[in-house]
């Protein structure tokens, strides 16, 4: 179990760092992120490299038991490189040029930048590729976080050659863009271009693509440097940092070529229902590489300085989200930063060793969890425990959130995090996976959640319909498959590969008014809708008109309020040895935890433990089952194994506000 933090002795005299390591060693911290920012300390003008400094840190940290996670520091050019070379700054869709003076200001598809990036990551990896204290390579660092489209002329002429080469001809670019529409038809790539500001909408395909492209170029820039490295001899373990559901890159792609994921995340003190937002993201980043356990490369010790209110933790909720994070995967916490800074734009943000010393409650904290998770035995990693799929698909995301549909403004994630909360409620283990991976029968799902789901494959429609083939319980719908990848409608209207499998017709969508829309909007607000197995809940969003289209399809609940009294709101129908369900509007939080309580039982899908309050998580790791008071009352747990820390035997478990268990079950 790695503990730790990112460590920037750049920032400080060299007389300071080895206290540094010595309060590390007091901690119990085991690996350091190194050199993430460390670009200009390095490199100081071009062609000249200074390592002494970062081989004493090295050397010291080796000295003192402690590994190196050793960044390529990629992430911020220095100064002497815009001033050189300004061609590699990005520019907005005005043509506005983002200038240095932050970070993150590189156009990811500048050849300058990666001419550059790539003589820094050399000159790295030649020299520390084989040190023994490093343990593990941190490449660049949260791709994208504040620079994520890039539309300057390196981006130009970089999706000219990414469009040659997905489509080849011209013709097929405008076939799969419908470029007819609005005399938008290109008779060369090179009269395409980045999807600038414009006098009104673009086309949908140009936008899709383009986000396409934008998580390629970034991708691009992390394999350069993985076979830098590689080249050079590393065989370490090679990663990134994401940041949970974050929508420039596609990590549901990027994860294959990673050799662990590696995943920074800091939810909110001032929302009492973060923890379950945070719960989303562990099991998100667990599912993009489920055979391999996972590193939370970041969080918070306490207060942040970057929201426009920044609460400190609780006391205990530190450790409560560290040990959310081990049960659902993760082989390693570690923070952002180990020594608060003492001036730049972060100065603020809490660490592991705070500003006002180590007699704080943070320091006190953070040496309890190091002590805790030092105890700790190897874990098991890569086991099949989900018995429910949570379908959630990145180019998906782009597709729905585009402009000039029913429902303009929907925000996928928020609708997928509402069916996750109800999930989480209820304590059941969850995958959140793209389509292409629910799959049924023994080893695979029983309950799969599709919402939203408006560009899909053909090939995400047939897995779809195999899970249910094999047994599987799918709940789709509203607004799903309605498009195909290019974002073009198919032939025959809408639900035209899940209709059949559903028993349905979908006509129109059925716009409703949005819910944080002015009062004085004129048309209906919600719709409600009941059932025999759902008492009356609010649909939002849409009201789609939807009749059954086959014999053995059945209405198990109308709506009965608005413009579609009387006609099917949820729909099921039997399928080779499962079911297929449609509801035809997106609950709210009420109606969305009746919805899923109603699947799961009827899916035969158990929590992990029964009978624990909304405020208690529990969560399954093979036989390893972690229980975690997230803030409320204290808590009877009736469970019975051996404890993982203390190694002793347990029958039951007390848990006050955030105190939590690891209890090994067999």
């Amino acid at each position: 179990m790695h503990y730790g933090a990112d460590y920037n002795p750049e920032q400080w005299p060299e007389e300071i760092w080895p206290d540094d390591v010595a309060r590390m060693r007091e901690a119990g911290v085991t690996m350091v992120s190194l050199g993430i920012f460390s670009w200009s300390r390095i490199q100081p003008r071009e062609g000249e490299f200074d390592f002494a400094w970062l081989d004493r840190v090295i050397d010291l940290l080796h000295e003192g038991g402690i590994a190196v996670d050793l960044a390529t520091a990629t992430a911020s050019p220095p100064p002497w490189a815009s001033a050189t070379y300004p061609e590699l700054l990005p520019q907005d869709e005005n043509g506005a040029v983002y200038w240095p003076g932050s970070r993150q200001q590189f156009a990811p598809s500048s050849p300058v930048y990666r001419r550059l990036a790539a003589e820094l990551v050399t000159a790295i990896a030649e020299r520390y590729a084989t040190h023994p204290a490093v343990v593990m390579w941190h490449v660049n660092n949260e791709y994208g976080c504040h620079l994520n489209m890039d539309y300057s002329d390196a981006a130009r002429d970089a999706f000219r050659r990414w469009l040659l080469d997905r489509y080849e001809t011209v013709d097929a670019l405008n076939a799969a863009w419908g470029t007819n529409f609005w005399s938008q038809r290109y008779q060369s790539f090179e009269e395409v271009f980045p999807p600038r500001k414009a006098p009104y909408s673009h086309n949908p395909g140009q936008l899709l693509d383009y986000r396409r492209f934008t998580s390629d170029m970034l991708l691009e820039c992390y394999l350069m440097e993985r076979e830098i490295l590689r080249g050079a001899g590393a065989t370490q373990p090679i990663t990134t940092n994401f940041m949970g559901a974050f929508k420039p890159a596609n990590y549901a792609e990027w994860a294959q070529h990673l050799d662990l994921v590696s995943d920074d995340a800091y939810p909110d003190p001032n929302d009492p229902e973060s923890f379950r937002a945070a719960a989303f993201q562990r099991d998100l980043v667990r599912s993009l590489k489920p055979e391999v356990p996972w590193l939370l490369m970041e969080q918070a010790t306490n207060a942040l300085n970057w929201r426009p209110a920044n609460a400190p933790k609780a006391p205990g909720q530190m450790a409560a989200l560290s040990a959310q994070a081990i049960g659902r995967g993760a082989d390693g916490i570690l923070f952002f930063q180990w020594r608060q800074s003492k001036a730049g734009a972060e100065k603020f943000h809490s660490a592991m060793l705070p500003h006002a010393g180590t007699g704080t409650r943070t320091w006190r904290e953070v040496t309890a969890l190091g002590e805790q998770l030092a105890a700790l035995p190897t874990l098991p990693a890569g086991s099949h425990d989900a018995r429910v799929a949570l379908v959630f698909d990145w180019e998906n995301w782009w597709a729905v959130e585009a402009s000039d549909h029913p429902q303009n403004g929907v925000d996928y994630l928020a609708v997928v995090q509402r069916w996750y909360r109800a999930l989480h409620r209820r304590h059941v283990q969850v995958d959140i996976v793209p389509p292409s991976r629910v799959v049924g029968g023994a080893d695979g799902y029983d309950l799969a959640l599709a919402p939203l789901l408006y560009l899909m494959r053909d090939s995400d429609a047939a897995a779809l319909t195999a899970f249910v083939d094999a047994g599987g319980h799918l709940l789709a719908g509203p607004f799903t498959d309605v498009v195909d990848e290019y974002d073009r409608f198919l032939d025959g209207g809408f639900l035209t590969r899940l209709g059949e499998l559903c028993g349905i017709r979908l006509e129109d969508f059925g716009a409703l008014v949005a819910p944080d829309a002015p009062p004085t909007s004129l048309g209906e607000r919600e719709a409600r809708f009941s059932g025999e197995f759902v008492p009356e809940a609010t649909g939002t969003l849409f009201a789609e008109e939807v009749s059954l289209a086959a014999t053995d399809a059945t209405v198990e609940a109308s709506f009965t309020s608005g413009r579609r009294a009387g006609h099917p709101a949820l729909t099921a129908r039997r399928a080779g040895r499962g079911v297929a369900r449609y509801l035809a509007t997106v609950p709210d939080e009420f109606g969305a935890q009746l919805v899923v309580d109603r699947v799961l039982a009827d899916a035969g899908v158990a929590p992990v433990l029964p009978g624990l309050p909304e405020h208690v998580e529990v969560a399954r790791r093979g036989e390893l089952v972690t229980v975690v008071n997230q803030g409320g009352a204290r808590v009877d747990v009736p469970i019975t194994g051996v404890d993982a820390v203390a190694g002793e035997r347990v029958d039951s478990l007390q848990l006050d506000a955030y105190e939590w268990a690891m209890v090994f079950v067999r």
